[in-house]
């Protein structure tokens, strides 16, 4: 039995592209793929794709998008630092586990 995939982020984290043509931008994450090790990133690594009109679409034209990036490529921005860091794992008194911010120790949820 395969193991789960486990990844520093989750959607809706607002993350910072660390590495490629789009270093430096900044989004939340929309969606994860995890059998790819990739995530699309709002407003970040757009490409443009050629439609035909069809049933679907009255009209044809050029549409861009959104395509997914590396995990590897994402760091999340703490909320209270802003800045991207690395996160850490803790469990609580309650016996929950949370993600933490390295650099002010906030926890990130």
């Amino acid at each position: 039995m395969a193991q789960k995939k486990r990844y520093h982020i989750k959607r809706d984290d607002i993350v910072m592209v660390i590495a490629g043509k789009e270093k430096g931008k900044s989004g939340k994450v929309l969606k994860i793929f995890p059998k790819k090790d990739r995530a699309v990133v709002e407003k970040v690594n757009f490409i443009k794709r050629h439609t035909r009109p069809g049933a679907h679409s009255r009209q044809g034209g050029i549409v861009e998008k959104e395509n997914p990036i590396q995990v590897s490529n994402l760091m999340v921005v703490c909320g209270k630092c802003t800045d991207p860091t690395r996160l850490g794992r803790r469990v609580l008194e309650d016996g929950k586990r949370v993600r933490y911010c390295k650099k002010c120790d906030e926890i990130i949820e």
